[in-house]
């Protein structure tokens, strides 16, 4: 019998259908990899799992009996336990590693009113000799690695006599030492007979630890694969197609570099890397959340700085202090929150579609200080008919338009002034497919600039770039080739 039995798993937000008949079967003593893109249901089914949210259909059974647990208090009593990605909120800056151990238990009825910081450290140390895991109990949990803090939430998730273990992309902000270092504690609690469900976009992780892959796509497991994980299979049923031939108008590098970087730096402790965009190219840089790929399009438009290295700019140094340097240099950039940076307030003038394009073109278009709607309004009418822009006219709010046209009226911003290099980071957040499709065709129509796009999704990088470099660890991997290949998507060097 196995430990969880998932059958036919359902779960709709709205009209959003997340889980469309999910089936998952994990046994005892075995690491199971879960692998999907974004949005293929991983975590309404995590959550479904923690007691987070109640399935709409299915069952679920733990250990032969019926589980549908209503909070992830319940789900951890019944041996359900869930590390997320972030271990922030577990502890807090102040307060110790023996604190933090026990910061559950400090909210049970049964705990002691008075408790003395000796019986917090004697049943900290319990709990940490109980998993064979070492940690400063003294330490002030504010100090301590990414990974001692994903060693702490494990602790005290198997404190709960955990069964199951689901962990989400726990080495997401750890190095190569510090995942060395998890990985041995998995797998020592594997051999003892604990299951575990790890959530990963990394092959290099499953490949380390994994004892099977399943792939998750459209709210289904679609596929699974034993050791040794077949990843070229894996990704391509997680994606749905094969990528192992070049885009039919990739378009190859050539002529003379219009961005590099040279021995570029991202974090002091990072290694270096190089980076070159020719004119006409379209680049996407893929790779799991906190990687680096936020803080790389940042430091290039100004907004950060890079901790070593150089940036050239058609040859010429490029060191821009702020936005406003970049911008003056040829550089725009669309960030990953468009509500907070590229929209106006719903409550503030200057709402509309035509404001929206305008905004960082006002001294450039109206240098003596009067503005005139003309021109704005000009702008936005070829923008609505070149990039299909589903609104009432220039003067609409874009409040009023779907996430979709938002993002296309934050592109048509920077397609209304000539640039050398546009950044685009995680483009296609919250954008249906058609909508998705307008803007690619508007990103790869443009011949005279060069286009880097950061997104942690491997599909949208193979539908929108001629190149796709992975960033790992605030580093990129070289890639050979200038065609898209599966080996690229995979972040594996050509």
């Amino acid at each position: 019998m196995p430990l969880l039995q998932i059958d036919n798993l359902t779960h709709s937000f709205g009209p959003t259908r997340a889980l469309a008949g999910a089936g998952l079967m994990i046994e005892r003593g075995e690491i199971v990899a879960l692998m999907g893109a974004n949005g293929a249901g991983k975590s309404t089914l995590v959550k479904i799992l923690s007691g987070v949210i109640v399935a709409d259909g299915g069952t679920i059974t733990l250990n032969g009996r019926a589980f549908q647990p209503h909070s992830p208090s319940e789900a951890a009593r019944a041996g359900v336990v869930t590390v997320h990605q972030s271990t922030d909120l577990i502890g807090a800056p102040g307060s110790t590693v023996a604190d933090a151990l026990l910061l559950n238990r400090f909210a049970d009825r049964g705990m002691p009113f008075f408790i003395s910081q000796r019986s917090v450290r004697r049943e900290a140390q319990a709990m940490l000799d109980a998993v064979d895991i070492s940690l400063p109990l003294d330490r002030d949990f504010g100090d301590l690695t990414a990974a001692d803090r994903q060693l702490v939430a494990i602790t005290r998730a198997l404190a709960h006599q955990a069964e199951l273990l689901i962990l989400d992309e726990p080495t997401a902000s750890l190095s190569s030492q510090e995942c060395r270092r998890l990985f041995e504690v998995l797998l020592r609690l594997r051999s003892e007979g604990l299951a575990i469900l790890y959530i990963s976009h990394r092959t290099a992780d499953i490949e380390a630890i994994a004892d099977r892959a399943v792939v998750m796509r459209g709210g289904r497991v679609v596929g699974g694969f034993s050791r040794p994980i077949d990843f070229s299979a894996a990704i391509e049923t997680m994606i749905g197609r094969k990528l192992d031939v070049a885009r039919a108008d990739a378009r190859p590098a050539a002529g003379p570099a219009l961005f590099e970087m040279r021995g570029a730096r991202l974090l002091a402790a990072s290694e270096p890397f190089d980076l070159t965009l020719h004119e006409g190219e379209v680049v996407a840089i893929t790779g799991v959340l906190g990687a680096g790929k936020s803080r790389l399009l940042s430091a290039i438009f100004g907004l950060g700085r890079l901790a070593g290295g150089a940036m050239f700019l058609a040859g010429k140094p490029l060191h821009p202090r702020s936005p406003a340097e970049a911008i003056a240099a040829g550089i725009s950039m669309a960030a990953e929150d468009r509500h907070r940076s590229s929209l106006m307030p719903p409550a503030w003038p200057g709402n509309s579609l035509a404001a929206t394009i305008s905004l960082p073109h006002l001294a450039k278009w109206y240098p003596h200080g009067f503005l005139f709607g003309g021109r704005e309004q000009r702008e936005a009418k070829q923008a609505i008919a070149r990039l299909g822009i589903k609104a009432a006219g220039p003067l609409a709010s874009v409040w009023t338009l779907s996430g979709g046209n938002q993002q296309k009226a934050v592109i048509a911003r920077w397609e209304a002034e000539p640039s050398r290099l546009l950044l685009l980071d995680e483009p296609f957040q919250g954008v249906d497919v058609g909508a998705r499709q307008d803007i690619i065709q508007a990103i790869r129509a443009r011949k005279d600039r060069a286009t880097l796009i950061a997104t942690s999704d491997p599909e949208e990088a193979y539908e929108v770039a001629d190149r796709i470099l992975v960033m790992d660890h605030h580093t990129l991997r070289p890639v050979a080739g200038g065609a898209i290949s599966l080996s690229a998507i995979q972040g594996i060097p050509a």
